[in-house]
């Protein structure tokens, strides 16, 4: 009896995590396919270097108007029709003869990203009980966590089999099949009255949608700090140090092909595990810890991998690093499910993101110019150090007593 009754209570739950799971297979497929692609095309590493660009610049072109869209439509209708533009668009690729045409097509994916992101955060805090989240997001790294390990295996094996095209379909298809099981979820919004403002891409709605995102960021400094300082740590400066990763491990590690190979499994295997690890004790773990530590945990992986001279050393790093991170995601996205309010979540999450996609353009920028004129191994320390310094902040401001009024499930913020 008690089972059934958590079957029936994670009826959906369960059924949105296999969306997310084969949505993110795809992407891991499609990712590595189409970097094969571009350099079967050109022969020229920028060429596929300029793939990476594309993702924040159509975020920063997205972003500032998605916001006032996603809170003001149907979110499931919304989630099945960018799953389902994404695969015809994605189908599409392998008939474009010409690189332009490649990447105005992965600008037109990527800017279908930028709106999936937020829109899929507000309907998983909508569907979700807030006692439920935590778990949900443990199960949600361990989804994503187990994409990023299998993802490139798949991708492999199809390679061996056929072309990266045919791997390309393979994603299509994925993201079709995605959109099909999110149209077996249900319509949270149904019955709801949603805003329809004739002038929803007006200038001055955005004006005005940008006005609620600023002063819910001021009267809840806190809240954006911890926001911020996530993202600088997790993101941003992990990003910024990960762009020289292959490099790291060809020039100061002196890697061949196949160990360093090995070594990004290792870490594939360090973030499943640990993901593993976290569904078991995420109840019994307070979410002040699991961002805290987490990610002081996931800086401390970057250091020693930072100050590794072998093999050995730079894969206890990414086994550290690795392991820590599904802690530290379960934990932020439970953090901004519970303190942002659900009624604007799309506009903040829209916005927010624009900030990130611009510090994240300019880390990578940074730190690669200065991988050009200095030792790589240095730019990659001071990287890490930064890092470091930021974890360490944002650690300390986790566990503030003062603070502990934002990690009590029980005290959502309304907007005000």
């Amino acid at each position: 009896m008690v089972w059934k009754k958590r079957l029936a209570l994670w009826k959906y739950p369960l059924t949105l995590l296999l969306g997310i799971g084969v949505s993110n297979l795809g992407e891991w497929i499609y990712f590595l396919s189409l970097n094969l692609l571009v350099f079967h095309m050109t022969d020229s590493p920028l060429a596929v270097s300029g793939l990476y660009i594309i993702g924040p610049i159509a975020t920063l072109c997205t972003n500032f108007w998605s916001g006032s869209l996603i809170d003001r439509i149907n979110k499931r209708k919304l989630l099945v029709f960018l799953d389902i533009f994404r695969a015809l668009v994605i189908a599409m690729l392998p008939f474009m003869s010409s690189i332009v045409f490649i990447y105005f097509f992965v600008f037109i994916i990527n800017m279908a990203n930028s709106i999936f992101a937020p829109t899929s955060m507000v309907y998983i805090t909508k569907l979700i009980p807030i006692e439920h989240r935590k778990r949900f997001n443990s199960f949600h790294s361990l989804i994503t966590s187990g994409a990023f390990l299998l993802g490139p295996a798949v991708a492999g094996l199809l390679f061996l089999v056929n072309t990266p095209i045919f791997a390309i379909y393979i994603n299509a298809i994925a993201l079709f099949f995605s959109g099909m099981i999110m149209l077996l979820m249900p319509d949270l919004e149904k019955d709801s009255v949603l805003s329809v403002e004739r002038d929803t891409s007006s200038i001055a709605l955005l004006k005005r949608d940008w006005k609620v995102v600023t002063t819910f960021s001021v009267r809840n400094k806190y809240v954006a700090g911890i926001y911020l300082l996530f993202n600088i740590v997790m993101v941003i400066m992990a990003s910024a140090v990960d762009s020289l990763e292959a490099v790291f491990a060809k020039e100061v590690l002196l890697l061949t092909d196949s160990a360093y190979g090995f070594l990004v499994t290792l870490a594939g295997a360090g973030v499943l595990i640990g993901a593993l690890v976290n569904t078991v004790v995420v109840k019994n773990m307070k979410t002040s810890s699991l961002i805290g530590f987490g990610t002081l945990f996931v800086a401390g992986g970057y250091i020693i991998y930072a100050f590794s001279s072998s093999f050995t050393g730079a894969a206890i790093g990414f086994i550290v690093l690795a392991f820590f991170m599904a802690f530290a995601n379960s934990g932020y996205l439970t953090f901004y499910q519970n303190n942002i309010p659900v009624e604007i979540m799309g506009r903040v999450g829209s916005v927010y993101g624009i900030i990130k996609a611009i510090l994240l353009i300019v880390a990578i920028s940074v730190i690669g110019v200065a991988a050009q004129f200095s030792s790589i191994q240095l730019v990659v320390i001071i990287g890490v150090m930064v890092m470091l310094v930021f974890s360490i902040l944002l650690a300390v401001l986790c566990i503030l007593p003062s603070r502990k009024a934002f990690y009590i499930t029980e005290n959502i913020q309304k907007e005000q």
